[in-house]
This record gives C-alpha cells, sequence and structure tokens, in this order.
C-alpha cells in the first residue's frame, strides 16, 4: 500500500475543492457498503466540528470536511491499493493538495506519508477512534446517550472488543496530535452522533 512519494496535488491548485454533490456523486459509484459511508461520513463530520473547533473558517472547515469524507473512498474497491486511487482521482480533479495530502497520510504505517499538518494529524486522530466508538455505540443500549469517556476507555483495554481497530495507531494519533485519547474521546462522543443528520 505504500505510496513512494510524499508530494501531492498542485500549489497552484490550493483551496480548490469539489462540491458536496460531486463528493457524494463519487462516493455513490465506488462504494456499495453503507458501513463504510456511515464511517466516511462519521469522520468527515468530526473532520468539521473540530475545524470550527479551532475557529477556522468555514471555507477551510469544508476542506477538513471533504479530507474525512474522502479518505476511505477507496477502500471498497480497490483494498489492495488502498489511498493510490483516490489521491489520482483528485489529483484529477485539481483538488486543494492539503486535502490530498492529509488523506495520503492517515494511516502512515501503511502507507509511509508522516501527518504534518493539522488537517493530516486531526484525520489520523479521528479515523480509528471514530470507527471504535461507533462500534460500542452499537452494542449499547441507548447508543450514544450517556455514553462516557471511561466506558471507552475500558473497551480499549478489551483486545477482543473491535478487534480491527489498532489501538497502536489510537495511541500514536493521539500523541502526533498533541490531544490526550481522552480528549478525543470526548470529542468523538460529543460530535459524532450528530453525523448523519
Amino acid at each position: 500500500m505504500k505510496l513512494n512519494r510524499t508530494e501531492f496535488g498542485q500549489a497552484s491548485n490550493q483551496g480548490n475543492v469539489i462540491s458536496e454533490e460531486e463528493a457524494f456523486e463519487l462516493l455513490q459509484d465506488w462504494v456499495k457498503n453503507e458501513k463504510l459511508i456511515v464511517h466516511m461520513r462519521q469522520v468527515g463530520h468530526l473532520m468539521r466540528e473540530y475545524a470550527a473547533s479551532i475557529g477556522l473558517s468555514e471555507e477551510d472547515q469544508y476542506r477538513w470536511f471533504l479530507a474525512g469524507l474522502l479518505h476511505d473512498a477507496d477502500w471498497e474497491k480497490w483494498p489492495e491499493t488502498h489511498c493510490h486511487k483516490i489521491i489520482e482521482e483528485l489529483e484529477d480533479r485539481s483538488v486543494d493538495p492539503e486535502i490530498i495530502r492529509a488523506i495520503a497520510s492517515h494511516g502512515p504505517r501503511y502507507f509511509g506519508v508522516e501527518p504534518v499538518t493539522p488537517m493530516d494529524k486531526m484525520l489520523y486522530a479521528f479515523d480509528e477512534l471514530s470507527g471504535f466508538v461507533h462500534a460500542y455505540s452499537l452494542m449499547r443500549p441507548n447508543d450514544y446517550e450517556g455514553m462516557e469517556v471511561k466506558g471507552v476507555k475500558k473497551r480499549l483495554k478489551d483486545k477482543t472488543f473491535a478487534a480491527q481497530v489498532s489501538r497502536e495507531d489510537i495511541a500514536d494519533a493521539s500523541a502526533r496530535a498533541g490531544i490526550s485519547v481522552e480528549d478525543l474521546i470526548r470529542f468523538v462522543i460529543d460530535h459524532q452522533p450528530n453525523a448523519l443528520n
């Protein structure tokens, strides 16, 4: 899966985005798995909410949202070359290189691209954790209502629960973002329930 490069997109395309409609059309074409679409929508929502929480403009919030929404767009159709296809697609569409780079760095162990910008780091931080908290919500009688950080942390220690989620990546992403795992979990609990509205 290694991308074998660290430069993405064209500097002249800075600020360029595709519309939300175009983004969802791309997902419709490429992704049939509803659970995967839910995951990407949740991560996109968390990215937008986090960008808003640090005072970024609406334009920047949308850019963060796109990175989250499209980060796994090629996972279902092209799992062996995950990330390659979506990066090429967004480069062909002249999308802002920062968005493309964030997608390229959302799994440094797999793609060989280090998260550097705040957008990179937060996409990496939310990716695995979002899926984990969602899995926990599905086994609770009240979904997200009343969910506590300590409950999520207890599940993180249970290696048999949501075993495919990398605890190592969650810890690494938290360290790189300079935000505690507890604070990241709190943010996800507070914002993820509204992701699909």
